[in-house]
């Protein structure tokens, strides 16, 4: 159905016909011409106005098809379609208009879809520390009525008080970690960077976790050579890094098991491995396992220590240092290795 604008086109032509076959008569009529004259003039002029409309309609009718075209396209954007490609059949101003538009939908789409994601990740997080924190509360509203009841006796009561202090710690150390992972994600760095011997810092951290790890009867230790290239880096930070790290592969590995650090140069970079001889992580999960509060297999972290939000924090300063990290493929157990710029290069 023609539109308004097809309607005003061929108006438009009709009236300069009209006007141009007016002042033709006018003229033949200031130049004293026989009437004959006058009407085959006219009728030469209509006809050649036929033709001009003609023709100027074959022309147009392209531009009306791309207009059309993109008027669709932008309608269907607006009723919610976001995979659209409208196409023109010419290479002018109106094709440069439908890829534009088509552009515009493509980046509304991925707009969409970040904030689908994000939203997911929001109910998702509050979902998990609705249940870690409301397990400890739980525990801890029933220990102060056993205790505040007088329903215990002292030793009992000494017991439900140490409980108690248990998971005030565990919920202060859910606190820290979520406003440290709200911090580094929202970019409220305020570090000072500095050359870091990679093997000083790796054999102080192992020695810091032996008494842990020799609770859990798991073998710990270092692999770095002192030619290692120093990592250009916060230490305090880094070592926040391989204390999670190495806390997490203790407590996936079973006793009698081991967890090695090792760390070599790679050219601008040095690179740290914590490997350990756990059950490793299932394929479908590896892309997973740096998500805040991602509980794999069967939420087996959830029912261990920890906060659940270690590796996050690990990526999080990783990444904040300009570095990467990942799980490096192992035919058992876990390696999670990450990078850092190196002070040398």
């Amino acid at each position: 159905v023609a539109g308004p604008l097809s309607r005003q086109f061929a108006a438009g032509v009709g009236v300069i016909v009209a006007l141009v076959a007016l002042g033709v008569s006018a003229v033949a009529l200031l130049m004293f011409l026989s009437s004959h004259d006058a009407l085959l003039m006219v009728l030469l002029l209509v006809f050649a106005g036929g033709l001009i409309a003609y023709s100027a309609s074959v022309l147009a009718s392209g531009l009306m098809r791309d207009i059309e075209s993109v008027r669709d396209g932008v309608l269907a954007v607006g009723e919610g379609s976001r995979d659209i490609e409208i196409a023109t059949e010419a290479n002018d101003e109106m094709s440069e208009l439908a890829e534009a538009a088509t552009r515009m939908a493509a980046r509304l789409g991925a707009s969409e879809g970040e904030r689908e994601v994000a939203e997911k990740a929001r109910r998702d997080l509050v979902a998990a520390v609705s249940h870690d924190l409301r397990t400890p509360l739980t525990s801890l509203r029933l220990l102060a009525g056993a205790v505040e009841d007088e329903l215990v006796d002292d030793d009992t009561r000494r017991r439900y008080l140490a409980q108690m202090s248990g998971h005030i710690e565990a919920l202060s150390g859910l606190i820290d970690d979520l406003f440290e992972l709200s911090r580094l994600e929202a970019g409220d760095i305020q570090w000072s960077m500095q050359q870091v011997a990679l093997d000083e810092l790796v054999a102080e951290t192992v020695e810091a976790m032996r008494p842990h790890a020799d609770q859990k009867r798991v073998a710990v230790r270092a692999e770095v050579s002192d030619s290692v290239a120093p990592a250009r880096a916060n230490p305090e930070k880094l070592q926040r890094v391989l204390l999670n790290l190495i806390q997490n592969a203790i407590r996936h590995t079973p006793a009698d098991g081991s967890v090695t650090v090792a760390a070599v140069s790679n050219g601008t970079t040095v690179e740290v491995e914590v490997a350990d001889t756990g059950e490793g992580v299932a394929p479908e999960e590896r892309d997973r396992v740096f998500e805040p509060f991602f509980r794999g297999g069967e939420g087996r972290s959830r029912t261990g220590e920890g906060t659940g939000l270690g590796l996050a924090i690990c990526r999080a300063i990783v990444e904040a240092h300009g570095g990467k990290i990942w799980l490096a493929d192992s035919p058992t157990g876990t390696r999670v290795r990450f990078s850092l710029p190196s002070a040398t290069a």
